[in-house]
């Protein structure tokens, strides 16, 4: 971080984040062999031949930054019932589908659906880095303030639980472990962020780790 400032800064946080965000999405987020910018640690197209997947599927998840004093970020636990990431901590998101005219619209869509987040609370700030996952998802996170009002109502089809983690937490690299472990033969790199009985960890931990490398990097 630079210049002293706190993640626990709310003034500060915000400020930077639209600073530094924009809402310009990237071509490569339906078109793979565009240029990007990307947030996973899983960079090395030899490791994804040896694991003989692809990220086709575009998608996106809305990182909610609540604007409480001490601001928050609100996450969901996954549905055991779930095709794709069944019973894991996660950003209130989904697949693009065709009536989205942005990634944008999808995620906002996808947070209404799951936690009943009305897009009247929720101000857009911009994207995240694009994160390709081994499931086969080209994810782009998008930023956005919620206004502290906001109280969640769980779509208990897709989501078990709903939660939130203070943002100093989750933005001190003190709290960013690197892990490794075999996938089907191929090592993995994956960030984990333990809080309390919540474990977040992989995709979800990745993209809030790329938050921090954007808003508090140099």
């Amino acid at each position: 971080m630079t210049g002293g400032a706190l993640p626990h800064d709310r003034r500060d946080f915000f400020e930077r984040a639209r600073a530094r965000l924009t809402l310009d999405g990237p071509a490569a987020l339906t078109d793979p062999v565009a240029p990007s910018t990307r947030a996973d640690l899983d960079l090395d197209p030899s490791l994804w031949e040896r694991a003989g997947v692809k990220a086709t599927r575009p998608a996106a998840v809305l990182v909610p930054v609540i604007d409480h004093p001490e601001p928050t970020v609100l996450l969901t636990l996954r549905t055991t019932a779930l095709a794709n990431h069944a019973g894991q901590i996660a950003f209130p998101g989904g697949k693009i589908e065709s009536a989205d005219a942005t990634p944008l619209a999808a995620a906002l869509r996808e947070a209404q659906e799951e936690v009943g987040l009305e897009h009247s609370l929720a101000e857009p700030i911009g994207y995240l880095d694009l994160y390709l996952t081994f499931s086969g998802f080209r994810i782009l996170p998008v930023v956005a303030r919620v206004d502290a009002a906001f109280k969640s109502t769980l779509n208990r089809t897709e989501v078990d639980d709903a939660f939130e983690v203070p943002l100093a937490f989750l933005m001190d690299v003190a709290n960013h472990a690197l892990h490794s472990r075999d996938w089907k033969g191929v090592v993995r790199r994956y960030y984990a962020m333990p809080f309390g009985e919540r474990y977040i960890w992989g995709v979800t931990a990745g993209i809030l780790r790329n938050l921090y490398e954007r808003v508090y990097g140099g």
